[in-house]
């Protein structure tokens, strides 16, 4: 009975101790703020703990529509809120969809990617480019940033080489022309796989080939590891709950994967590469370090952002030109009039606007990050949210997380105009590019695949284009938009469709 009452008041003891902290944090905070002209934002409605956003918030994942989830309870509080505060256990989050406090976020060096981040995608990608933060993060950035011009990743024959692979699984009718229904999203995952396998190791996981060998396993191995990821991040600050042994057995299958191609590679070194010799990162990155876990570490982290981006983008552009078929035939014909039928080199493809275009809006409309977040590293301001009217500013406490819901900033009204929730590729024509379309981030953690993936998505389009005269959705149901989210943004219902075959395609 002692023992039991000692421990009634230690518990009674540390939750006042709490309280006070949390007091006196509260009151510094207050007084900082207001000596700032700072004034808060809006509180989202919730219980005492929080968890009924993070009930309806997990609701909502599972129901494929999350990204709305944000957009919608944003607008409920007012269509003119567009930044609020979410109370979550014993912290506030901060969630904005301002593209001006956007831009500081992703400029200021008063942030940078969170703890819970880091953590969360540790297990699988160590400290790479996309979790390491601080000078570690500086290191990857100079070890890889170099590799990523425009020469570096223009190798059309590799691009084709893949393509032709994908359309072996494609057959057409000899009569009618049509190909039969087909889910174009597994093919497209396992197309940015083999295309990023060979770019990064310079040998493909080959998961388009028959029977698919490791790269069919691998692509399982990275799809069970990313869910496991993305729940950990859902936790926030308790993600180390969850870390389970069939996950880690993921992680394991993935980093012997890379281990064995670095361990390969530095026990034969690669002879002199001449002019013509296809380029790969590993190769490169081996004249700057013989570190294992480094090269392990840049190679799966440059492979996850550049397989998932990819795949997802191109399901989401044939998803779209399925259902708007008058889109598919002006695509069509600007690639056949300035491309004529044969492979073009990425510089012509980056000449056929509406091909940007048709990119663009895909990316604004189903936004395949729909979530980014920072923290803030020392006390420190946004711009604008505060107030009754939005226009004072914020008050961020060091250690404060912010969410940014590109999906809320890319589908705003005020900002795309009242068909903000259609998909048409014609409104890029006169607008242009600001802090309200960041799909690959901005400032110094700015992505560097960008240009990776938006040649491998305008090639493979083009090659679409020029072989098929039409496409068809072939998906049942009820039509709505699924946004199924694990880290990326993919369909929930996949790409269903067919395809029919020109007279005269390559």
């Amino acid at each position: 009975m002692n023992y039991s009452a000692s421990c009634f008041v230690a518990v009674l003891l540390l939750l006042a101790w709490l309280i006070a902290n949390f007091e006196t944090k509260k009151r510094r905070n207050d007084a900082k703020a207001a000596a700032l002209g700072c004034l808060p934002p809006p509180r989202r409605e919730s219980n005492w703990i929080g968890s009924t956003i993070l009930r309806e918030s997990i609701q909502a994942t599972k129901d494929d529509r999350g990204p709305q989830y944000v957009a919608e309870s944003m607008d409920r509080m007012s269509p003119y809120c567009h930044t609020a505060i979410d109370p979550i256990v014993h912290c506030n989050i901060v969630v904005t969809r301002d593209p001006e406090n956007v831009w500081a976020l992703f400029h200021s060096p008063d942030f940078d990617i969170s703890i819970i981040r880091q953590r969360s995608f540790e297990p699988l990608l160590g400290n790479g480019i996309f979790t390491s933060r601080g000078n570690a993060w500086k290191h990857s950035r100079t070890l890889l940033k170099p590799h990523f011009s425009k020469e570096m990743i223009g190798d059309v024959g590799l691009q084709e080489q893949q393509l032709n692979n994908l359309i072996r699984h494609l057959p057409a009718d000899t009569k009618t022309g049509w190909t039969e229904k087909v889910d174009l999203a597994p093919l497209f995952f396992k197309l940015s796989l083999d295309t990023a396998t060979e770019f990064i190791f310079g040998q493909s996981s080959n998961s388009l080939q028959q029977g698919g060998g490791v790269g069919e396993t691998l692509a399982y191995h990275i799809e069970a590891a990313k869910v496991w990821i993305d729940r950990r991040g859902g936790l926030g600050k308790f993600y180390w709950l969850l870390n389970s042994r069939k996950s880690r057995q993921h992680c394991k299958a993935i980093h012997k994967f890379a281990d064995k191609i670095v361990a390969d590679r530095l026990a034969n070194p690669p002879a002199k590469a001449d002019a013509s010799s296809q380029f790969n990162l590993l190769n490169e990155l081996l004249k700057e370090t013989k570190n294992k876990r480094q090269l392990r570490n840049e190679m799966l982290n440059v492979l996850l952002a550049g397989r998932d981006t990819t795949g997802c983008l191109l399901g989401w552009i044939f998803y779209f030109l399925a259902r708007h078929p008058q889109v598919y035939d002006t695509l069509r014909h600007r690639i056949i009039e300035q491309l004529g039928r044969e492979p073009a080199d990425f510089h012509a493809l980056s000449q056929v606007d509406y091909l940007r275009w048709v990119i663009n809006e895909s990316l604004r409309v189903a936004s395949v990050i729909p979530l980014n977040e920072r923290v803030a590293l020392r006390d420190t301001t946004l711009p604008r949210g505060g107030g009754p009217n939005g226009n004072a500013k914020v008050f961020i406490p060091k250690g404060t997380q912010v969410l940014i819901p590109l999906y809320a900033m890319q589908h705003r009204p005020d900002i795309w105009g009242k068909d903000a929730e259609k998909f048409r590729p014609e409104r890029w024509e006169f607008h242009r590019l600001g802090p309200e379309f960041v799909p690959f981030g901005a400032g110094v953690r700015q992505c560097l695949g960008q240009q990776f993936a938006r040649n491998e998505v305008s090639y493979v389009v083009s090659r679409f284009c020029q072989r098929y005269d039409r496409i068809e959705n072939m998906e049942v149901g009820d039509g709505r938009i699924r946004l199924h989210h694990a880290v990326e943004n993919r369909s929930g219902t996949g790409v269903q469709v067919r395809l029919h075959e020109a007279h005269n395609s390559v």
